[in-house]
């Protein structure tokens, strides 16, 4: 059980760490941007088509619904946890506040692979678009510099991944506010395109498309259907994983307290009005056996005909400029931890340095070359479902921290509280336990090599030393809090 002032140390560090960072630099919109940067990001332009064209069809709209519910109740509790802890570690922070130090590193050690292979996994899709929007315009990138090796039909190396990543570290380390300005704008940009697709793609809906809205089960659990409903609501769960990223920026944020939980609602609640849109007009423009392909919005925008045609174009951009951002925004969270950890002690102290631009420079550049290699060299769909593992044991602990946290400490302050809690947090740990269950097998064997390799460094390395920082913040408190001897 972790010692009775973990809290406390936590919070001293969160006070440190605004005191060093650019405090103020977002506010709730910035937030709200952050957070749709990195959840409408490629979920919106690739898993809407295979939801429907391989499990739902056009009852898609309702997949979108069940996973929204459920985003929406884990971001509750993060709400909760970010309003009364406003640290920049995001659930590592809550862990390491709640359960103690061997818990916190194992979610944190978990959360540096999954931010990692989440951030590259995107570039390397943001790659794919810029390559298909740059043979648009009659420019053909070589084969062999835009795939990865060790692969089929695999080339050499991914280099337009690796400028996207050298390209988005590079903006991070600059500023905060310089990187959440430019989120911001990209953001904009990607939402007015998806407005768009559906202000105009609605006068091209066929309704014969949406016969049948609930195409009948071929006999087997997840083939349309009520069990292809839910089994769609699975995959698409996985495009609203990045919510998270918005309670890393409590140390950077403007009044934590209020603004964190209004991002963090903000961001499922627009996401999930624009998933079920999208996924309305667009099963309505084209038949959805026809939307299991890469670019479903593009399809869908290519049935219209030529009167479109400026409008796919728009959407290929949209999709460039919104991978972009999320990439950014996936980094961001993941330099924030490095900080936070290394602070605690967990890591060497070089990765929790801030640097002349208030930023975490040294955590970035170490981003910078291991994101490089990964969408550089790697073929990084292998690792896909790691990064879904490692979100959903976030959610897990967050849903138990908050129920955890209402019985040991009640008399703390909650700016926000999670409504009728009992139910909606072990809600949040129903349906993020039951996805885990679904995963393969071999996500769960490389899960436990990389923790075996996290156990090793915990016990060597990063316990004595985070047992001996965490001394060191609350006797500092301590002191602070001491009353001053009156003047002889």
């Amino acid at each position: 059980m972790p010692q009775p002032n973990q809290l406390d140390a936590v919070l001293a560090q969160a006070k440190r760490d605004r005191g060093r960072l650019n405090a103020g630099a977002m506010g709730a919109g910035s937030l709200t941007a952050l957070g749709i940067a990195s959840v409408v990001g490629a979920g919106i332009f690739v898993t809407t088509g295979t939801a429907a064209a391989q499990y739902a069809g056009p009852a898609v709209v309702f997949s979108f619904l069940l996973a929204g519910l459920a985003a929406a109740v884990t971001a509750l509790c993060y709400a909760e946890l970010a309003a009364m802890i406003p640290a920049a570690g995001s659930t590592y922070s809550y862990a390491y506040a709640t359960f103690g130090t061997f818990l916190a590193w194992f979610i944190g050690w978990d959360l540096l692979l999954e931010y990692l292979f989440a951030a590259s996994t995107v570039a390397v899709g943001w790659s794919g678009y810029f390559d298909a929007m740059m043979h648009s315009i009659g420019i053909t990138l070589p084969h062999s510099l835009t795939n990865a090796p060790f692969q089929d039909n695999g080339g050499v190396v991914n280099l337009p991944a690796i400028a996207i990543v050298f390209l988005t570290c590079a903006l991070l380390w600059r500023g905060q506010k310089e990187s959440s300005t430019a989120n911001n704008w990209m953001v904009a940009l990607k939402l007015t395109v998806l407005v768009a697709f559906i202000g105009f793609g609605i006068f091209y809906v066929t309704k014969s498309n949406w016969e049948p809205f609930l195409p009948s089960n071929t006999g087997a659990f997840g083939d349309f259907g009520i069990s292809g409903v839910l089994r769609a609501a699975g995959v698409v769960f996985f495009a609203y994983i990045g919510f998270d990223a918005v309670s890393t920026a409590a140390s950077e944020a403007r009044n934590p307290q209020k603004t964190i939980p209004i991002g963090l609602i903000g961001t499922v609640l627009t996401a999930t009005v624009l998933y079920v849109l999208i996924g309305i007009v667009m099963t309505g423009m084209v038949d959805y056996h026809r939307l299991d392909v890469a670019d479903p919005i593009a399809e869908a925008v290519r049935a219209a005909g030529p009167e479109l045609a400026w409008l796919e174009a728009a959407v290929s951009i949209a999709a460039v400029v919104g991978l972009a951002a999320t990439v950014l925004v996936t980094f961001y969270g993941q330099t924030r931890i490095f900080m936070r950890m290394a602070s605690d002690g967990m890591l060497p102290d070089k990765l929790g340095a801030v640097g002349r631009y208030k930023t975490p420079g040294f955590a970035t550049l170490v981003c910078a070359i291991f994101g490089g290699l990964c969408a550089g060299f790697t073929p990084i769909d292998v690792l896909t479902n790691l990064v879904s593992i490692g979100t959903l044991l976030s959610f897990v602990i967050v849903s138990g921290a908050v129920l955890v946290l209402r019985r040991r400490r009640p008399e703390l302050e909650r700016p926000f509280r999670v409504p009728f809690v009992n139910v909606t947090a072990p809600f949040g740990i129903l349906c993020a336990g039951a996805l885990i269950a679904l995963l393969p097998i071999t996500t769960w064997i490389r899960l436990a090599v990389w923790l075996l390799i996290g156990l090793v460094i915990f016990f060597a390395y990063a316990k004595p030393r985070s047992t001996a920082r965490m001394a060191e913040v609350n006797a500092v408190g301590a002191d602070e809090a001491a009353p001053t001897a009156p003047a002889a």
